[in-house]
């Protein structure tokens, strides 16, 4: 299968998990809602895109591999909205227009909010697309993550990559195996073995899955909530660096 190489870097990224009351948590990967809406801000969708962005996740199926497992810290931050400039003014979006905030219960008074990110964490993906005469290709994904429409971020609008997103595109037999040929970046943890999750039809393949659950990271993009289920695996993997299946 024709996969995709993507390496996540930057000095905060934030993989966000429910949020509990005002903190925002995060967990261990990114989930699949994240996969999708980051591919689908580079391809150019708009939030009102719903019928583009389910498809796009629908079809999509990935790997990721843990090099650096970084640091998890927590931001504390308060905003008070009762100001002028933030009640009454527009705010700069990363699509480039303006957009009014549209009020209702949390539009004024001081706000408190805790947030959880992974500083200097690196983390590489291999992601393809189940084939269908539908677009996107991954050429089309190929070339949005090279030439984005739009900046790009990895989990929250503050968490720019200090790199580019994309690395590579490799054949390989299935998404765990094309993770087991990428070299490791010079700043990668230096272990025997690596934290690893990918789909779980792929674990037959790989014997040192540890565990295998049942998650909740499909988001229903017109009503804006997560709904649904998929299985994952979690374990280890190990490095074998033989390009001789890269394109």
């Amino acid at each position: 299968m024709q996969i995709l190489l993507l390496r996540l870097e930057a000095p905060l990224m934030s993989f966000g998990a429910p949020i509990v009351d005002r903190h925002g948590e995060i967990q261990p990967y990114p989930a699949l809602s994240m996969i999708t809406g980051l591919l689908g801000n580079a391809l150019g969708y708009n939030h009102g895109n719903f019928d583009q962005l389910q498809t796009l996740q629908q079809r999509l199926q990935y790997a990721i591999r843990q090099d650096r497992a970084g640091k998890k810290i927590q931001d504390y931050q308060t905003v008070d909205l009762s100001q002028g400039f933030m009640r009454d003014d527009n705010a700069w979006t990363t699509r480039g227009w303006l957009d009014k905030r549209k009020g209702g219960s949390a539009s004024k008074g001081t706000h408190i909010r805790l947030r959880d990110y992974y500083a200097d964490a690196l983390y590489t993906i291999a992601l393809t697309l189940r084939p269908t005469d539908e677009s996107p290709t991954i050429s089309d994904l190929k070339n949005a993550l090279q030439y984005p429409e739009r900046p790009l971020f990895i989990g929250r609008k503050a968490c720019l990559p200090s790199s580019p997103l994309f690395i590579d595109q490799i054949q390989a037999e299935n998404l765990t195996k094309a993770l087991q040929t990428v070299e490791l970046a010079d700043r990668a943890d230096n272990r025997a073995t690596y934290p690893a999750w990918w789909p779980v039809d792929e674990s037959k393949d790989h014997p040192r899955a540890d565990i295998e659950k049942p998650i909740t990271d499909k988001r229903d993009w017109a009503n804006q909530i997560h709904t649904g289920e998929r299985w994952i695996a979690k374990g280890e993997i190990e490095i074998n660096t033989d390009k001789s299946n890269h394109e």
